[in-house]
């Protein structure tokens, strides 16, 4: 191809396409065939007839739903609590009850619900839906903490741009000290967006805060040390872990049991899951799981650090061999020269300005010089700048 121009126009359009591809497969891969698959269920009843009930249901449904029995009603409310099951199935002779929790899930519990609906319509009998965890009111459906995640997940990795690639001159230590302070700046972001903005957290607020600090410092802290070796490849990289792997794996629109065996793997321990989970668990279940889900975030914060150590080390090694070669390279010139008793002069140049070229030959005046160090600083900036406003418009 002889145009550089066109050259470097179709090499810049290859991340988006990527980006394109990526997206459709994980979104609609993960969303646009949402099927209960081992979904867990319980039928409260403890005598035979119950457990031959809780059978046939099992072998209607097959593989979408696991079923056990439960003694009794409030042992099924705690197994819902603490998120083992779904849902709750209550025969009655008048009015049989399905019980939910749909501040875990909305689409998990209208799931549950369908399941269940037509059992008591085969005996005659209308269904009773009770939802022991309801969502706050101005969070009807649930998904508020999903969106809260897209908006925490955006400002950590359209951060990376500005931090690993505008930032790149500055030492490893400065980056890291301005990737603290950008993540606890995203965390407060989302707290306020939580709490007095859209009121998602009626309590906890700190507590919010403090898990979207995690979530976003491990999202930063990857980013920037990748950088070091990805230089304009880690926006799609980045897209990849936190966006396509990431939303689609959180559990904020289809729990796990909705959605294919890839995507509900990676739910175990992906750190979207561990930020949704986890601020639900606090929120709405009595802090159910919270340690578990707090490690997940405390790990890939333990992952960004030694991503960006090694990022750190391998700088440090670049730097040390750039100077020996310059200083060794600059030595073997002036011994040459020397040796060959030829004046010192300094090496030429290009010219600061090509316009300034053009006059410095009307006026016969020598044009302005620009060293070699300065013309490598501008096209770095240049390229940070690109890579910059790439990936913010992404």
């Amino acid at each position: 191809m002889r145009s550089p121009a066109l050259r470097h126009v179709l090499t810049h359009l290859i991340t988006p396409l990527l980006m394109c591809l990526g997206m459709g497969l994980a979104y609609m891969g993960a969303f646009v065939t949402p099927e209960p698959h081992h979904l867990p269920v319980a039928v409260v009843g403890s005598g035979p007839q119950a457990k031959v009930f809780a059978q046939t249901v099992k072998d209607t449904a097959g593989d979408r739903l696991d079923v056990r029995t439960v003694g009794t009603r409030d042992r099924a409310v705690d197994l819902l609590m603490s998120r083992d099951i779904d849902g709750a199935y209550v025969p009655g002779a008048r009015a049989p009850e399905v019980i939910v929790a749909s501040a875990g899930s909305d689409m998990g519990a209208t799931a549950v619900e369908k399941v269940f609906t037509p059992v008591a319509a085969r005996q005659g009998l209308p269904l009773k839906v009770t939802d022991v965890a309801p969502p706050t009111s101005h969070d009807p459906t649930g998904q508020g903490l999903f969106f809260l995640l897209v908006a925490l997940s955006i400002g950590s990795y359209a951060s990376v741009a500005a931090i690993g690639a505008a930032g790149a001159a500055l030492p490893m230590r400065i980056r890291a000290l301005l990737t603290l302070g950008v993540s606890a700046v995203v965390g407060g972001i989302g707290a306020l967006l939580a709490g007095p903005v859209f009121h998602l957290a009626p309590h906890s607020l700190a507590g919010i805060w403090g898990m979207s600090w995690l979530y976003s410092a491990g999202i930063l802290f990857i980013g920037v040390g990748l950088h070091t070796f990805l230089k304009r490849w880690t926006t799609l990289t980045m897209m990849v872990l936190f966006v396509m792997l990431n939303f689609t794996t959180s559990g904020g629109l289809f729990r796990p049991e909705l959605q294919n065996g890839f995507f509900g793997t990676l739910h175990a321990f992906w750190n979207g899951a561990g930020f949704v989970e986890g601020a639900r668990g606090l929120l709405y279940f009595g802090s159910d799981g919270l340690g578990r889900n707090l490690w997940t975030l405390v790990v890939w914060l333990l992952a960004g650090l030694a991503v960006t150590a090694v990022a750190a080390a391998w700088e440090g090694l670049g730097t040390t061999a750039s100077h020996g070669a310059h200083a060794a390279g600059g030595a073997h010139a002036a011994g040459g020269a020397h040796a060959a008793g030829a004046p010192r002069t300094a090496p030429a140049l290009p010219a600061r300005d090509p316009a300034e070229a053009e006059r410095s030959q009307e006026t016969g005046a020598p044009a302005p010089r620009v060293s070699a160090t300065e013309a490598a600083d501008e096209a770095a900036r240049e390229a940070a700048e690109e890579e910059t406003e790439e990936t913010v418009g992404v």
